[in-house]
């Protein structure tokens, strides 16, 4: 097929709302909000633990969990085969080649990038507001809330772009899910299959919807970033 008739044929797709199209991006959009969400309420108050406490061996924690920040999918993805597997520690679960195992794939991947930029962000705020919190008599522990809520605008952007690595990974959650037909097929992994069979118009959609939402993240992105920029100005 011309590629011109496939865009074409691709748009028709988005627009008449195919069911398989929506299915894929559906299940796309449950296991990487669902990371997203599980990554988040780990990785900020890890992350604002980190910026508070001073403890043996904290720099080189640091140091790790900024190392994990490009960790590659395909390690997250085989860590998590090799935990999931029948031979591995919770094989018994049954959780390989499921959303769920997905979602843990997911969580590997975007738990560092929260955690580690929440750190800087709310170390920052901590060395800002040092003496007033001292002066309320705060304990480390009531202070977290307290910054994480000061620090929620640059917060917010930080987790947008745990969804953006989350929506875009191909190599981990094909890995783990195994790109299984109605199950554990999503965005990323049906573009690599319907390219691989020629099904160019199927791939295209579904290129033009992930665009769209990456666009979407980053546009949000960006206006939270303006607006936090406006308040402190």
């Amino acid at each position: 097929m011309p590629h011109d008739s496939a865009l074409a044929t691709a748009v028709a797709l988005i627009l008449a709302g195919d069911p398989a199209l929506l299915d894929i991006v559906a299940l796309s959009l449950r296991v990487s909000l669902g990371a997203v969400l599980i990554a988040a309420l780990l990785g900020l108050p890890l992350g604002a633990a980190l910026a508070l406490w001073r403890f043996p061996g904290r720099g080189a924690l640091i140091v790790a969990l900024n190392a994990l920040m490009g960790l590659p999918p395909v390690v997250a993805g085989l860590s998590v085969y090799l935990l999931l597997s029948r031979a591995g520690p919770l094989g018994e679960l049954g959780l390989l080649f499921t959303p769920t195992a997905m979602v843990v794939a997911q969580v590997m991947l975007v738990l560092p990038i929260i955690a580690a930029l929440t750190r800087q962000q709310v170390e920052a705020l901590h060395d800002e507001y040092r003496e007033q919190l001292r002066s309320l008599g705060l304990s480390r522990p009531r202070m977290i809330p307290t910054l994480l809520w000061d620090a929620r605008f640059g917060l917010i952007t930080v987790i947008l772009a745990g969804f953006g690595r989350a929506s875009a990974e191909v190599g981990a959650v094909m890995i783990v899910g195994g790109n299984i037909d109605g199950v554990t097929r999503v965005m990323t992994t049906a573009i690599v299959l319907e390219t691989s069979k020629g099904d160019l118009p199927l791939a295209l959609g579904l290129g033009i919807v992930l665009l769209g939402l990456v666009a979407l993240v980053n546009a949000g992105a960006h206006l939270i970033g303006e607006a936090a920029r406006r308040r402190l100005g």
